[in-house]
């Protein structure tokens, strides 16, 4: 490796610090993922519509929302950087908001709904806030290729490893309590400081990399919406975007709907911690596997590798009949494995796209590049939360009352849940393996970039001088 690229070498702790970052955002995507929808029908007890609506409202103010602040975040100018200092003012509210999500106020339905929306709102703009700086702070860190990857298999690692403990953990606390609403409440105030701590810690043990004069003027004087219409016109970019949507709509679906599968299909409700543990043990040792492998191939090949893998493994559960409960647990490895592209691989291309964009406009946009990103992370839960709810709720799904706590589903409903578990994520999936075979973007074609881009950087340097 030349010596450009030893100098973007970063240390152990640097990449440990910046991987802690993650742990607070993943937790939380993590257990409302596999339980927020559960806990809203089967223990608030909101009616499956109006949890619909509730995400469905909250997702339209994300479109809003994240780009807007990955743009404010490109604006910042602070001696802590451009990214950090939006991790140090969004870590205590995202917490506090975080724990407020899981409680069950005395209210009537009608007031539950509107507790339940506000509370969302905010939280996902404080999870906006913390989250799109920190995802934009890849390419801030190193500019080396293969780095990004490394760089990237420490956030996903932390990623991975706080949703394999959180999830494992978290029913065992619910149960821990007589009452459910308690153990969610312990719960939600355990992770809550958890994600806090964690968010801070990466503000203050990393640092981002000096901005050029050339680039803030740059990007000071371009509006907006025409940074908006030039991020939507990079063609890598949209395939990355699109690859990331479909990837992450997979797995939300399966998220929000493992606990019905589990609860009402398969009638296993009590191996829900082992089954989590098996999805996400999984996947966090195959993040090291699908790095290295990355070392070796293309990005989009091991992406392509994971995402087949992950297709087979989810058309064979929705396939599996209750008496066959024994391999659930081996077809969740197997899934795990190939769910751990969907966190490393789109992640680790964005650094990327940010070559390819910078040499065509000559500005440093990570921020509204990954404001996009995040809207999509957050539009897949969305999405996923709408088509099972609604669902449900056409199919008959009869929400648990005090009188009967453990109501047996009709057979429509437990047919909507075989399809949302299996067929639905396998096709979106194999959309996803087109996209990842046209992605544009070679380890050759990276390294030319990097090098006109340092071919410039030296030329603007070199100009004070000249004239």
């Amino acid at each position: 490796m030349d010596t450009a690229s030893q100098s973007e070498k970063l240390s152990f702790w640097t990449k440990f610090a910046y991987g802690s970052g993650d742990l607070g955002t993943a937790i939380s995507a993590a257990l409302r993922g596999f339980f927020l929808i559960f806990f809203l029908t089967d223990v608030a007890r909101l009616n499956p519509v109006a949890v619909g609506v509730i995400f469905f409202v909250n997702r339209f103010w994300d479109a809003v929302n994240d780009p807007i602040i990955g743009w404010l975040s490109d604006r910042t100018h602070t001696r802590w950087g451009r990214r950090r200092p939006w991790l140090l003012w969004g870590a205590v509210p995202f917490g506090l908001l975080y724990f407020m999500l899981w409680l069950v106020p005395p209210f009537s339905p009608t007031g539950l709904f509107i507790y339940y929306m506000l509370v969302l709102l905010v939280l996902d703009t404080t999870y906006t806030v913390v989250n799109v700086p920190y995802t934009a702070l890849t390419p801030e860190l190193t500019r080396d290729y293969d780095e990004r990857t490394s760089l990237n298999s420490y956030r996903f690692g932390f990623s991975v490893g706080g949703a394999l403990v959180s999830a494992v953990l978290h029913p065992i606390i619910v149960g821990q309590f007589a009452d459910p609403r308690t153990g969610y409440m312990a719960s939600g105030a355990l992770w809550g400081v958890v994600g806090t701590v964690s968010i801070l810690v990466a503000f203050v043990f990393t640092r981002e990399r000096p901005e050029t004069a050339e680039e803030v003027k740059a990007t000071e004087r371009t509006p907006y919406l025409q940074q908006v219409r030039t991020a939507l016109s990079n063609r890598p970019y949209l395939y990355v975007m699109g690859l990331y949507l479909f990837s992450w709509l997979s797995l939300q679906l399966i998220q929000v709907v493992l606990v019905y599968y589990a609860t009402y299909y398969m009638g296993i409700a009590e191996r829900m911690p082992m089954i989590l543990g098996a999805v996400q043990g999984a996947s966090l040792i195959f993040l090291f596997v699908w790095a290295a492998l990355s070392r070796k191939l293309e990005k989009r090949t091991v992406y392509m590798i994971g995402a087949t893998l992950w297709l087979c493994v989810m058309l064979a559960l929705s396939f599996l009949r209750p008496d066959q409960d024994h391999l659930v647990i081996p077809l969740a490895l197997l899934a795990g494995a190939g769910v751990s592209v969907a966190y490393l691989i789109p992640w680790a291309m964005m650094p990327d796209v940010m070559e390819a964009d910078e040499l065509e406009t000559g500005m440093r946009r990570e921020g509204i590049f990954y404001g996009f990103m995040v809207f999509l992370q957050k539009a897949s839960i969305a999405l996923a939360g709408l088509a099972v709810t609604w669902s449900l709720s056409f199919t008959g799904y009869v929400t648990p009352t005090d009188a009967m706590p453990a109501p047996v589903q009709p057979e429509s409903a437990l047919a909507a849940i075989r399809f949302f578990i299996g067929p639905v994520p396998a096709i979106i999936l194999a959309a996803s393996l087109l996209i990842a075979w046209r992605y544009p973007i070679t380890r050759a074609s990276h390294a030319g970039m990097v090098e006109a881009l340092r071919a410039r950087r030296a030329a603007q340097a070199a100009l004070p001088a000249d004239g």
